[in-house]
């Protein structure tokens, strides 16, 4: 069983946060968790026990015992995949939006890594169990091809791809208001809010975060961009579009979550969509290369702001308006 992690520092000045706020900033975590800390004497001032509204001052010495994590087995369950390539080595899922990726906190059952273990047959174990083959992660919300290794070797040799960007990871994006010009890069750092723990922010001290993207087509109220990869921050299109004062469309989280009706989309979806995915193989080394049209609620979402119902029957649509045209 693992033991325990303590945390200790001592504060240079008065603080003006409560411990509580103190803490989940120290900690990373929320204020809930934080404060459950504290009424649980996990938390002591020097030797005391405080409460959640304590202000902390110069020189005290907060120590944090934190509960070793309770380990969860992942299940095997039965739940229909779409695999796009297969061999020994590799696969790529299209991933439905609605589908986590790995089991965590109020999500341990439905996500990828369950599918994937339902389905029997090997998987890479070097990141552990919970993200058994898991090579790199899309929003629950975001659809779209993803990486899963089947061995620790492929999982090592694709990592170092993505390292060294030799995977080629294109998305479909909607976003609000029209962007200036018609390409656009975007190279912000970005890092957690330090104001909300669930969302990312840029972030000056943050990891370095590049994105480029060209407008596809403009409509009346939102612009069709490619978006191109060029490192893999959690929700990186998505903070880098609303930086820019353009959110992607239906995104709650950054902004963009007004007008779903205008734009014909289904509540809690964003129109975001991996939709072309070029990789090394990790044995052969040969370039494989995988496309995914849109889903059916993201093609009535574009033709509703096209105004044209042959999108609607278009077998990808995305192909018609040059996504997969590196020129365009």
């Amino acid at each position: 069983m693992t033991a325990p992690a303590e945390h200790e520092f001592t504060l240079d000045a008065d603080s003006e946060l409560r411990l509580d706020l103190l803490l989940a900033r120290e900690l990373g975590t929320s204020r809930t968790h934080a404060a459950t800390l504290i009424a649980n004497g996990n938390v002591h001032v020097g030797d005391k026990r405080e409460k959640a509204s304590y202000r902390p001052v110069a020189g005290d010495r907060i120590v944090v015992l934190l509960p070793a994590p309770q380990s969860r087995e992942v299940l095997a369950e039965s739940i229909p995949l779409s695999v796009v390539f297969e061999d020994e080595h590799v696969m790529v899922v299209d991933k439905p939006a609605g589908m986590v990726v790995h089991p965590a906190p109020g999500h341990w059952s439905g996500t990828l890594v369950n599918a994937l273990k339902g389905r029997g047959g090997e998987l890479a174990g070097e990141n552990g169990e919970d993200r058994a083959g898991i090579v790199h992660r899309l929003d629950k919300e975001t659809s779209g091809l993803l990486l899963v290794a089947k061995t620790d070797v492929a999982l090592r040799q694709l990592g170092a791809a993505l390292a060294a960007r030799r995977v080629v990871r294109r998305y479909a994006a909607l976003s609000w208001g029209h962007v200036t010009g018609d390409k656009l890069t975007v190279d912000k750092p970005i890092a957690r809010d330090p104001r909300d723990r669930k969302r990312m922010a840029i972030v000056s001290t943050g990891r370095a975060a590049k994105t480029d993207f060209v407008r596809l087509a403009r409509f009346e109220s939102v612009d069709l961009l490619r978006a191109h990869l060029y490192t893999g921050r959690t929700h990186q299109i998505r903070v880098h579009l609303a930086s820019v004062g353009h959110p992607v469309v239906g995104d709650d989280m950054y902004g963009g979550g007004g007008g779903r009706r205008l734009v014909e989309l289904p509540q809690h979806r964003h129109f975001l969509h991996a939709a072309w995915l070029i990789f090394p193989h990790p044995v052969t080394g040969e370039s494989v290369e995988l496309r995914s049209p849109l889903p059916a609620e993201l093609q009535r979402s574009l033709a509703a702001v096209a105004d044209s119902e042959a999108l609607l029957v278009h077998p990808d649509p995305l192909d018609d308006l040059g996504f997969y045209r590196l020129t365009t």
